[in-house]
C-alpha cells in the first residue's frame, strides 16, 4: 500500500528474537542487554498472523532479523509457513553467519531465498576486538555454503574507523573473489553506536578507485532496500552503499519494522508505531489488525533527522530493534 507521501510499503523487517550469540560494540555492552521475557515475545503464530494482514495490504517482502534471528529455534519453520502466505513473494535473512552454517541447509530447503551476513573484518583479531567472540572462520564458510546452496548473498559491513576503518578494501576483496554483494552501512547514530566515528560512503568510494580502479553504477535492482550499487571491472559481485545519514533515501522508504515483543516501528529514528501484542492476544480478527496496520501504515513519518540535534524518545539498541 502507498502511504501519504506515496510511497509503496511493500518491505516487513521482522525482528524474531532481541537474543545474540555476539557482543559487537555497536550494537550492545560487553555483558550484553537484559533479554526480554519469553511471554513477552511473539509467537510464531502471531508473527504469522501480522504477515498475513500485512500481505494483504502489499506487503509481499519479508527480512527476518535479531538479534540473532538464529539463536531462536524453529526458523526453518517459520520461513516455510511465510513463503506459503498469498503474495509473499520474497523471504530473506540478516544474520551473523556463526549458528547459519549448521542451519544453512534447512533454511534453503525450507525456501529462504537470500542471507545478508553481517561481517566487519577478514581478521580473526579484529573479529574478535569487534564482536568480542571468536569465530571468523565459521562466518566464512557460512558464506561459501551459502553461494553453494544458491542462496543470494550480500555481506554487511559497518565502517567505524576505531575498529575496521583502514580495513575494508580487504572487505571489498569478498567481492572480487566470490559472487556477492559487499554493502558498507553508514554507521547511525543510535543506541552504543553514537559514541563511534564513522567513515563517510564517499571515502570508501575513493579507496576503492585508488585501488580497483573506475566505479559503473549498476543500473539492475541488486535488492528490496535503499542500497545503490557499483560494479568493477574483475569482480564477481558488487560493491554497495548504504548512507541514511550523509545521504539520505527517506523519499523512497518502503519498509516497516515488527520488533520481537510486538511494536510496529514505521521508522528507524523514531518511536512512533502501534503496540500489536495486546491486540494480537485479545484476539483481534484478521479484518481488524489489516485496517489496523493500513492506520499506522498512513503515519509513516515523512524522514529521519539523525543529522540534526532533533530528538526522540528513548532509543532501543539495534538487537531490539532488529536494524
Amino acid at each position: 500500500m502507498f502511504d501519504l507521501q506515496n510511497r509503496n510499503i511493500d518491505y516487513l523487517r521482522i525482528s524474531v528474537t532481541d537474543r545474540c550469540n555476539l557482543r559487537c560494540v555497536y550494537c550492545m555492552p560487553a555483558e550484553g542487554i537484559e533479554p526480554c521475557l519469553h511471554d513477552e515475545v511473539l509467537t510464531y503464530e502471531e508473527i504469522l498472523k501480522v504477515c498475513r494482514c500485512a500481505a494483504a495490504l502489499g506487503i509481499c517482502k519479508i527480512k527476518l532479523t535479531g538479534g540473532e534471528p538464529l539463536a531462536r529455534k524453529g526458523t526453518a519453520e517459520l520461513i516455510r509457513s511465510l513463503k506459503a502466505i498469498e503474495g509473499i513473494e520474497q523471504v530473506t535473512m540478516t544474520s551473523n553467519g556463526i549458528l547459519l552454517y549448521e542451519q544453512l541447509p534447512a533454511l534453503a530447503k525450507a525456501g529462504l531465498d537470500a542471507v545478508n551476513i553481517s561481517l566487519d573484518t577478514l581478521d580473526p583479531d579484529r573479529f574478535e576486538r569487534i564482536t568480542r567472540r571468536r569465530g571468523l572462520d565459521t562466518v566464512l564458510k557460512s558464506i561459501d555454503l551459502a553461494l553453494e546452496l544458491g542462496l543470494r548473498v550480500k555481506i554487511n559491513c559497518l565502517p567505524v574507523r576505531e575498529f575496521n576503518g583502514d580495513h575494508l578494501m580487504q572487505m571489498a576483496e569478498l567481492a572480487r573473489t566470490r559472487p556477492v554483494d559487499v554493502r558498507f552501512i553508514e554507521l547511525m547514530p543510535i543506541g552504543y553506536g553514537k559514541d563511534l566515528t564513522p567513515v563517510p560512503s564517499c571515502e570508501i568510494q575513493e579507496q576503492l578507485r585508488q585501488t580497483y580502479g573506475e566505479l559503473a553504477p549498476c543500473n539492475k535492482k541488486l535488492g528490496n532496500g535503499p542500497a545503490s550499487y557499483f560494479s568493477i571491472a574483475g569482480f564477481q559481485g558488487n560493491i554497495g552503499f548504504i548512507s541514511a545519514v550523509s545521504t539520505g533515501f527517506c523519499g523512497t522508504c518502503n519498509r516497516i519494522r515488527l520488533t520481537s515483543t510486538g511494536f510496529l516501528k514505521l521508522c528507524l529514528h523514531y518511536n512512533k508505531g502501534v503496540e500489536l501484542r495486546e491486540y494480537l492476544r485479545k484476539g483481534i480478527e484478521d479484518a481488524d489488525l489489516t485496517q489496523l496496520l493500513q492506520q499506522a501504515i498512513l503515519q509513516k513519518p515523512l524522514q529521519h533527522h539523525f543529522g540534526s540535534h532533533i530528538s526522540d524518545e528513548e532509543q532501543h539498541t539495534m538487537a531490539q530493534i532488529g536494524g
